[in-house]
């Protein structure tokens, strides 16, 4: 009992570092960055993509009313998380720096996975079907094919919503993403003079 409100502690505790801790890591990103052109190109283009998996995302994802497993959650339970990591992943390439890696991994090791966990014993309890989907559906990786349910008419894909992604404020990621790009420019123009 003792280790799992320990753990439980913990993601509460992961939770709230987590911004704290991005804004620190964002800092220590772009004074530790060394960006060339190839390096901002690659990293963008796989930013781009994990982009791509949030907005999509969020346009399946109605929080706290109904248990997402169309779209991108047909094949991972947190498409969220897995389009950050491929952002995150991104800017590591982008930054062509090792430490920015290994603190990028461990951030994700220490904050987000149990933060990660946390939502699922949350989901559990509000959700009586997550236990069969999160059987069925891989946490992160994504399967093959899609999980489809019996209520789901055999459309696993489902239809994205504008409003569900203006709702969440996807839009937000792009803008930061683009900015992040923008400074890593700046930085390596600024530096080559």
């Amino acid at each position: 009992m003792a280790s799992g409100s320990s753990s439980l502690s913990w993601s509460k505790i992961a939770t709230r570092m987590r911004v704290p801790l991005g804004f620190a890591f964002a800092a220590a990103y772009f004074w530790f960055a060394a960006p060339t052109w190839l390096s901002i190109l690659i990293g963008a283009i796989c930013s781009v993509i994990g982009l791509a998996v949030r907005a999509v995302a969020s346009g399946h994802i109605r929080k706290n009313s109904a248990l997402a497993t169309s779209g991108p959650y047909a094949y991972t339970r947190n498409p969220l998380y897995l389009g950050s990591v491929l952002m995150a992943l991104g800017f590591v390439i982008a930054a062509r720096n090792w430490w920015i890696g290994l603190a990028a991994l461990a951030m994700f090791l220490i904050i987000y996975i149990p933060v990660i966990k946390a939502e699922e014993v949350y989901l559990r309890g509000v959700f009586p079907d997550y236990a069969q989907y999160a059987a069925n559906v891989p946490r992160l990786v994504p399967r093959l094919t899609a999980y489809r349910t019996t209520n789901d008419g055999g459309d696993s894909f489902g239809s994205f919503s504008r409003e569900l992604y203006l709702k969440h404020r996807e839009y937000n990621a792009a803008l930061g993403s683009g900015l992040m790009i923008g400074a890593l420019i700046l930085k390596m123009l600024l530096g080559a003079h």
